[in-house]
Formats: structure tokens, C-alpha cells, sequence
């Protein structure tokens, strides 16, 4: 038994490394196109489980996999990874001075006894007045064009953040304590 992360994401690997938890890397081949019909949360947690299962069709049946997926909300739109430093910048303006909500869903599975546990967390995150020199500054540094809502907390992007309401570890990309409650209370997996 093992565990594997169903994510390429350097952020998730970098959370989970610092853990100390030995563990394998394995990218999903899904589609990670969203459903703006459906409520935050449910895409989170449908994209989040579509990768943990597509991952442990591919790994031995006793590996726990864990698959996570990350979006943005403003205003009831899920803002995705820019594809160009255009969109880039219109995220950022959109969410200049304003409140908006990151969503991580998780989901840990173990095919070998079809153990499916879904959960996600949600955080509020407040950014700072942006002008537009700022946000092509940071657009300058590329650290948001792989990134859902246009920028990393973790990087550059924490000083356009006023303040957050939640959990940090949610909004760069793996929400620590709620995948550790849900690591030992399902799969009996102690981290500390």
C-alpha cells in the first residue's frame, strides 16, 4: 500500500512533501473543462474525484490516491487558469478591491475495498485595489498563467491579497488539515 497524488501541481507536492509522507506522483489525463451550472463545490469535488479515479485505474488497487482540484468563484462565475496574459489581466481586474471564494475539493480512494471519500473547503480571500500597472507587473512574472484565478498566494501574488478568511493551505492548492482529518479518520493514516 502506498499513496499517490493525482496531481503534476508543484504546489500540491510541495504541501504534501512538507509533510513528510512518502508518496508517488502520477498527473491525470482528465478534461478539466467546468460546468458553470453546477455549485462551486460540486465541480471541485467532480474534478477532484474524476482525478483520483482516473489515477488509480492506473496504480496497484491497495494505493491510496488522493486527487484535489482548486477553483475560484467571483460572483457565481468559476474563474479558471488564464490562457493568455489578456485574460490574465481581466481576472485580476475583475477581482481588484473585492471579495471572492477559493474552493478545493478532495477526494481519497482505495480501490481495493472501493473507499471513496469526498470533502472540500472553502476559503474567502479579499484582494487589494489593483491599478493596472501593478497587475502587468505582476502578469511580467508568468506566476499567474497556471493558475486558477490568475495568481499564487503562495508567490508574488500574496501582495495583492488584503486578507483571507480559511484555511491558506486551501487557496494555494491542497487544504492540509481537512485531508489529514479525512487520511485518519477513513484510511487510519496518522501524520503526527
Amino acid at each position: 500500500m502506498g499513496i499517490v497524488l493525482a496531481s503534476s501541481s508543484p504546489r500540491r507536492i510541495e504541501l504534501l512533501s512538507n509533510l513528510n509522507l512518502e508518496f508517488k506522483v502520477l498527473k491525470s489525463e482528465i478534461d478539466e473543462n467546468v460546468n458553470n451550472k453546477d455549485e462551486p463545490f460540486i465541480t471541485a469535488v467532480s474534478l477532484s474525484l474524476q482525478k483520483a479515479l482516473d489515477v488509480a485505474s492506473r496504480v496497484d488497487k491497495d494505493d491510496i490516491v488522493i486527487g484535489a482540484d482548486t477553483i475560484v468563484v467571483f460572483e457565481g462565475e468559476i474563474l479558471g487558469k488564464p490562457n493568455d496574459e489578456k485574460q490574465a489581466y481581466d481576472t485580476l481586474k475583475k477581482l481588484s478591491g473585492k471579495y471572492h471564494t477559493v474552493v478545493t475539493g478532495i477526494s481519497i480512494i482505495r480501490l481495493s475495498d472501493n473507499k471513496k471519500i469526498t470533502d472540500y473547503v472553502s476559503t474567502s480571500v479579499k484582494m487589494k485595489e489593483l491599478d493596472s500597472e501593478k497587475i502587468k507587473r505582476y502578469i511580467q512574472t508568468k506566476e499567474p498563467m497556471d493558475k486558477a484565478g490568475a495568481y499564487g498566494i503562495q508567490g508574488y501574488g500574496a501582495l495583492l491579497v488584503e486578507k483571507i478568511d480559511g484555511d491558506y493551505f486551501n487557496v494555494v492548492g491542497l487544504p492540509l488539515a481537512k485531508l489529514e482529518e479525512n487520511l485518519y479518520r477513513h484510511f487510519n493514516i496518522n501524520i503526527i
